[in-house]
Protein backbone atom coordinates (compact mmCIF):
# COMPACT_ATOMS: atom_id res chain seq x y z
CA UNK A 1 0.00 0.00 0.00
CA UNK A 2 2.85 2.35 0.77
CA UNK A 3 4.49 1.88 -2.58
CA UNK A 4 0.93 2.38 -3.91
CA UNK A 5 0.67 5.60 -2.35
CA UNK A 6 4.18 6.94 -3.18
CA UNK A 7 4.17 6.46 -6.78
CA UNK A 8 0.88 8.56 -6.87
CA UNK A 9 2.25 11.33 -4.64
CA UNK A 10 5.78 10.92 -7.08
CA UNK A 11 3.43 11.72 -10.13
CA UNK A 12 1.79 14.45 -8.94
CA UNK A 13 3.08 18.47 -9.78
CA UNK A 14 2.91 19.92 -6.58
CA UNK A 15 3.37 18.30 -2.92
CA UNK A 16 2.47 19.85 0.43
CA UNK A 17 4.89 18.95 3.37
CA UNK A 18 4.31 19.54 6.75
CA UNK A 19 6.24 19.40 9.76
CA UNK A 20 5.57 19.03 13.16
CA UNK A 21 5.66 17.79 16.47
CA UNK A 22 3.10 15.60 18.64
CA UNK A 23 3.08 16.16 22.54
CA UNK A 24 4.25 19.68 23.81
CA UNK A 25 6.86 18.10 26.68
CA UNK A 26 9.91 17.87 24.78
CA UNK A 27 11.08 14.83 26.97
CA UNK A 28 8.03 12.73 25.13
CA UNK A 29 7.38 14.75 21.53
CA UNK A 30 7.52 13.09 18.51
CA UNK A 31 8.66 14.76 15.16
CA UNK A 32 6.14 14.15 12.23
CA UNK A 33 6.27 14.55 8.65
CA UNK A 34 2.94 14.77 6.22
CA UNK A 35 3.26 14.26 2.95
CA UNK A 36 -0.24 15.10 0.62
CA UNK A 37 -1.14 16.56 -2.52
CA UNK A 38 -3.95 18.17 -1.34
CA UNK A 39 -3.79 22.15 0.34
CA UNK A 40 -6.73 20.96 2.81
CA UNK A 41 -5.10 18.27 4.25
CA UNK A 42 -1.75 20.25 4.69
CA UNK A 43 -3.64 23.49 6.03
CA UNK A 44 -5.45 20.65 8.70
CA UNK A 45 -2.62 19.32 10.01
CA UNK A 46 -0.45 22.65 10.13
CA UNK A 47 -3.24 23.53 12.69
CA UNK A 48 -3.23 20.08 14.55
CA UNK A 49 0.25 19.53 14.75
CA UNK A 50 2.94 21.79 16.97
CA UNK A 51 4.62 24.15 15.16
CA UNK A 52 8.27 23.75 15.29
CA UNK A 53 10.09 27.30 14.73
CA UNK A 54 12.37 28.15 12.01
CA UNK A 55 15.28 26.86 13.88
CA UNK A 56 13.76 23.75 14.72
CA UNK A 57 13.07 23.09 11.05
CA UNK A 58 16.37 23.52 10.42
CA UNK A 59 17.88 21.12 12.98
CA UNK A 60 15.70 18.82 14.49
CA UNK A 61 13.81 18.05 11.19
CA UNK A 62 16.85 18.64 8.52
CA UNK A 63 17.53 14.81 8.04
CA UNK A 64 13.48 13.80 8.57
CA UNK A 65 11.23 12.42 11.55
CA UNK A 66 10.30 10.12 13.68
CA UNK A 67 6.88 9.16 12.05
CA UNK A 68 6.03 9.78 8.13
CA UNK A 69 2.25 10.07 6.80
CA UNK A 70 1.83 9.19 2.73
CA UNK A 71 -1.53 11.00 2.29
CA UNK A 72 -2.75 9.67 -0.94
CA UNK A 73 -6.17 9.69 0.02
CA UNK A 74 -7.41 11.02 -3.73
CA UNK A 75 -6.20 7.23 -5.21
CA UNK A 76 -8.54 4.43 -4.59
CA UNK A 77 -6.56 1.14 -2.54
CA UNK A 78 -6.51 -1.59 -4.87
CA UNK A 79 -9.38 -4.63 -4.23
CA UNK A 80 -7.70 -7.47 -3.49
CA UNK A 81 -10.17 -9.96 -1.96
CA UNK A 82 -7.72 -12.50 -1.40
CA UNK A 83 -5.38 -10.34 0.96
CA UNK A 84 -7.15 -10.67 4.55
CA UNK A 85 -8.18 -7.99 6.13
CA UNK A 86 -7.76 -5.44 2.99
CA UNK A 87 -11.29 -3.68 2.92
CA UNK A 88 -13.36 -4.09 -0.77
CA UNK A 89 -14.55 -0.37 -1.08
CA UNK A 90 -10.37 1.12 -1.69
CA UNK A 91 -10.54 2.66 1.45
CA UNK A 92 -7.15 1.95 3.22
CA UNK A 93 -5.49 3.79 5.92
CA UNK A 94 -2.89 2.18 7.82
CA UNK A 95 0.09 2.25 9.88
CA UNK A 96 3.03 0.80 10.19
CA UNK A 97 5.09 0.72 13.53
CA UNK A 98 8.27 -0.92 12.59
CA UNK A 99 8.61 1.38 9.82
CA UNK A 100 7.38 4.34 11.70
CA UNK A 101 5.08 5.26 8.67
CA UNK A 102 1.13 5.88 8.19
CA UNK A 103 -0.05 5.25 4.11
CA UNK A 104 -3.31 6.24 3.09
CA UNK A 105 -5.53 5.78 0.25
CA UNK A 106 -9.47 6.18 -0.82
CA UNK A 107 -10.49 8.65 1.82
CA UNK A 108 -9.95 12.15 2.18
CA UNK A 109 -11.20 13.00 5.75
CA UNK A 110 -8.47 14.67 7.02
CA UNK A 111 -9.29 13.16 10.84
CA UNK A 112 -7.45 10.04 9.74
CA UNK A 113 -4.21 11.71 10.16
CA UNK A 114 -5.04 12.94 13.38
CA UNK A 115 -6.21 9.55 15.11
CA UNK A 116 -3.41 7.77 13.28
CA UNK A 117 -1.16 9.89 14.91
CA UNK A 118 -2.98 9.17 18.19
CA UNK A 119 -2.79 5.71 17.58
CA UNK A 120 1.06 6.00 17.33
CA UNK A 121 1.33 7.71 20.77
CA UNK A 122 -0.97 4.60 22.38
CA UNK A 123 1.73 2.38 21.39
CA UNK A 124 5.13 4.99 22.00
CA UNK A 125 3.68 6.30 25.28
CA UNK A 126 3.19 3.14 27.80
CA UNK A 127 6.59 2.25 26.09
CA UNK A 128 8.28 4.95 28.54
CA UNK A 129 6.14 4.49 31.04
CA UNK A 130 3.52 7.68 30.08
CA UNK A 131 -0.33 7.06 30.03
CA UNK A 132 -2.21 8.24 26.30
CA UNK A 133 -5.48 9.93 27.32
CA UNK A 134 -8.68 10.12 25.08
CA UNK A 135 -9.67 13.76 27.19
CA UNK A 136 -10.02 17.35 27.22
CA UNK A 137 -8.08 19.27 30.11
CA UNK A 138 -8.20 22.61 31.35
CA UNK A 139 -6.46 24.35 34.23
CA UNK A 140 -7.30 26.84 37.18
CA UNK A 141 -6.17 30.28 37.85
CA UNK A 142 -4.50 28.84 40.63
CA UNK A 143 -2.34 26.28 38.17
CA UNK A 144 -2.85 23.55 40.66
CA UNK A 145 -6.32 22.80 39.25
CA UNK A 146 -6.22 20.48 36.59
CA UNK A 147 -9.20 18.98 35.40
CA UNK A 148 -10.01 16.25 32.56
CA UNK A 149 -12.82 15.41 30.78
CA UNK A 150 -12.72 11.47 29.55
CA UNK A 151 -15.54 10.82 26.48
CA UNK A 152 -15.91 9.59 23.15
CA UNK A 153 -16.40 11.67 20.32
CA UNK A 154 -19.58 14.09 20.61
CA UNK A 155 -19.82 13.70 24.60
CA UNK A 156 -18.59 17.31 25.00
CA UNK A 157 -15.19 17.21 25.86
CA UNK A 158 -14.28 20.64 23.18
CA UNK A 159 -17.50 22.02 24.49
CA UNK A 160 -16.62 21.88 28.31
CA UNK A 161 -12.76 22.32 27.83
CA UNK A 162 -13.57 25.86 26.61
CA UNK A 163 -14.02 27.83 29.96
CA UNK A 164 -14.02 31.33 29.76
CA UNK A 165 -12.89 31.12 33.32
CA UNK A 166 -9.84 28.64 33.32
CA UNK A 167 -7.29 28.19 30.76
CA UNK A 168 -7.94 25.46 27.85
CA UNK A 169 -5.07 23.16 27.97
CA UNK A 170 -6.37 20.82 25.12
CA UNK A 171 -9.47 19.40 23.66
CA UNK A 172 -9.12 15.81 22.85
CA UNK A 173 -5.99 13.99 23.40
CA UNK A 174 -3.22 13.91 26.21
CA UNK A 175 -0.83 11.93 28.10
CA UNK A 176 -0.56 11.69 31.50
CA UNK A 177 3.61 11.57 32.71
CA UNK A 178 5.45 11.36 36.23
CA UNK A 179 5.55 15.29 35.76
CA UNK A 180 1.93 15.64 35.52
CA UNK A 181 -0.09 16.29 31.52
CA UNK A 182 0.89 17.53 28.32
CA UNK A 183 -1.42 18.14 25.00
CA UNK A 184 -0.24 15.57 22.26
CA UNK A 185 -2.06 18.29 19.69
CA UNK A 186 -1.14 21.98 18.91
CA UNK A 187 -4.75 22.41 17.60
CA UNK A 188 -8.39 21.62 18.39
CA UNK A 189 -11.46 19.75 16.04
CA UNK A 190 -14.38 20.95 17.26
CA UNK A 191 -17.78 19.46 16.19
CA UNK A 192 -19.50 22.36 14.94
CA UNK A 193 -23.66 21.30 14.63
CA UNK A 194 -25.61 24.07 16.11
CA UNK A 195 -22.69 26.23 16.42
CA UNK A 196 -23.31 29.62 18.14
CA UNK A 197 -21.48 32.59 19.87
CA UNK A 198 -24.36 32.16 22.30
CA UNK A 199 -24.15 28.62 23.44
CA UNK A 200 -19.92 28.29 22.53
CA UNK A 201 -18.17 31.66 22.46
CA UNK A 202 -14.45 30.70 22.09
CA UNK A 203 -14.99 28.06 19.47
CA UNK A 204 -16.77 30.18 17.72
CA UNK A 205 -14.85 32.85 17.64
CA UNK A 206 -12.04 30.59 17.18
CA UNK A 207 -13.37 30.21 13.39
CA UNK A 208 -10.98 33.20 11.70
CA UNK A 209 -8.78 33.17 8.65
CA UNK A 210 -6.99 29.67 8.93
CA UNK A 211 -9.87 27.53 10.52
CA UNK A 212 -11.01 24.78 8.56
CA UNK A 213 -14.54 24.18 8.13
CA UNK A 214 -15.80 20.89 7.14
CA UNK A 215 -18.90 19.30 6.15
CA UNK A 216 -20.90 22.80 6.39
CA UNK A 217 -22.64 24.52 3.89
CA UNK A 218 -23.59 28.62 3.47
CA UNK A 219 -26.48 30.43 4.17
CA UNK A 220 -28.19 30.58 0.20
CA UNK A 221 -26.90 33.81 -1.61
CA UNK A 222 -24.09 34.39 1.41
CA UNK A 223 -20.87 33.64 2.88
CA UNK A 224 -22.37 32.63 6.53
CA UNK A 225 -21.75 29.60 7.59
CA UNK A 226 -25.18 27.79 8.69
CA UNK A 227 -24.03 25.66 11.47
CA UNK A 228 -27.49 24.00 11.58
CA UNK A 229 -27.05 22.25 8.31
CA UNK A 230 -26.49 19.16 8.60
CA UNK A 231 -27.73 17.79 4.83
CA UNK A 232 -24.16 15.89 4.95
CA UNK A 233 -23.56 14.85 7.80
CA UNK A 234 -24.12 15.59 11.44
CA UNK A 235 -20.61 15.02 11.95
CA UNK A 236 -19.72 18.40 11.10
CA UNK A 237 -15.97 20.25 12.20
CA UNK A 238 -13.58 23.02 12.61
CA UNK A 239 -10.23 22.68 13.02
CA UNK A 240 -8.22 25.51 14.64
CA UNK A 241 -4.57 26.39 16.57
CA UNK A 242 -4.75 26.18 20.07
CA UNK A 243 -4.02 30.19 19.96
CA UNK A 244 -7.46 30.81 18.61
CA UNK A 245 -8.64 29.94 21.91
CA UNK A 246 -8.82 32.99 24.35
CA UNK A 247 -7.07 32.01 27.40
CA UNK A 248 -5.16 28.81 25.87
CA UNK A 249 -2.23 27.70 27.75
CA UNK A 250 1.09 27.92 25.75
CA UNK A 251 3.14 25.71 26.12
CA UNK A 252 -0.21 23.08 26.63
CA UNK A 253 1.47 21.44 29.86
CA UNK A 254 -0.08 21.31 33.53
CA UNK A 255 0.46 19.35 36.57
CA UNK A 256 -1.12 16.29 38.18
CA UNK A 257 -4.90 16.32 37.66
CA UNK A 258 -7.02 17.00 40.75
CA UNK A 259 -10.32 16.26 39.29
CA UNK A 260 -11.38 12.97 36.86
CA UNK A 261 -14.51 13.32 34.71
CA UNK A 262 -16.14 10.44 32.65
CA UNK A 263 -18.46 12.33 29.84
CA UNK A 264 -21.28 10.04 29.28
CA UNK A 265 -23.62 9.82 26.61
CA UNK A 266 -26.18 7.32 28.23
CA UNK A 267 -28.78 6.66 25.88
CA UNK A 268 -30.38 3.64 28.16
CA UNK A 269 -30.86 5.57 31.60
CA UNK A 270 -28.82 3.59 33.47
CA UNK A 271 -26.45 6.37 35.16
CA UNK A 272 -27.27 8.91 36.87
CA UNK A 273 -26.92 12.53 35.57
CA UNK A 274 -23.78 12.77 38.58
CA UNK A 275 -22.56 9.95 39.83
CA UNK A 276 -19.50 10.38 42.10
CA UNK A 277 -17.12 6.76 41.32
CA UNK A 278 -14.86 5.46 44.26
CA UNK A 279 -10.80 4.27 43.13
CA UNK A 280 -12.06 1.22 42.31
CA UNK A 281 -15.45 2.29 40.60
CA UNK A 282 -13.06 4.67 38.58
CA UNK A 283 -10.62 1.64 37.28
CA UNK A 284 -13.98 0.01 36.07
CA UNK A 285 -15.52 2.32 34.19
CA UNK A 286 -11.69 3.28 32.71
CA UNK A 287 -11.38 -0.13 31.75
CA UNK A 288 -14.87 -0.66 30.46
CA UNK A 289 -15.88 3.01 28.93
CA UNK A 290 -19.53 2.75 28.86
CA UNK A 291 -21.44 5.22 26.64
CA UNK A 292 -23.60 4.84 23.95
CA UNK A 293 -23.05 4.93 20.36
CA UNK A 294 -23.94 8.94 18.94
CA UNK A 295 -25.28 9.85 16.16
CA UNK A 296 -22.95 11.60 13.90
CA UNK A 297 -19.60 10.53 14.86
CA UNK A 298 -19.70 6.97 13.27
CA UNK A 299 -20.76 5.91 10.11
CA UNK A 300 -24.44 4.35 10.03
CA UNK A 301 -25.28 5.75 13.07
CA UNK A 302 -28.59 7.32 13.02
CA UNK A 303 -29.69 7.51 16.38
CA UNK A 304 -28.07 6.49 19.93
Amino acid sequence: MERTAVNYLNNKHQLYVVDGYIGWDPDYRLRCRILTSRAYHALFMRNMLIKPTQEQLETDFKHGADYHIFNAGEFQAPINPSIKGLPNNGVCPVVNLSKKRMTILGTQYAGEMKKGLFGVMHYEMPKRGALSLHSSCNEGKDKKDITLLFGLSGTGKTTLSADPNRSLIGDDEHVWTDKGVFNIEGGCYAKAIGLSRETEPDIFDAIKFGTVVENIKFHPGTRDINYNDISITENTRVSYPLEYINGAKLPAVGGHPKNIFFLTCDAFGVIPPVSKLSPEQVMYHFISGYTAKVAGTEMGVKEP
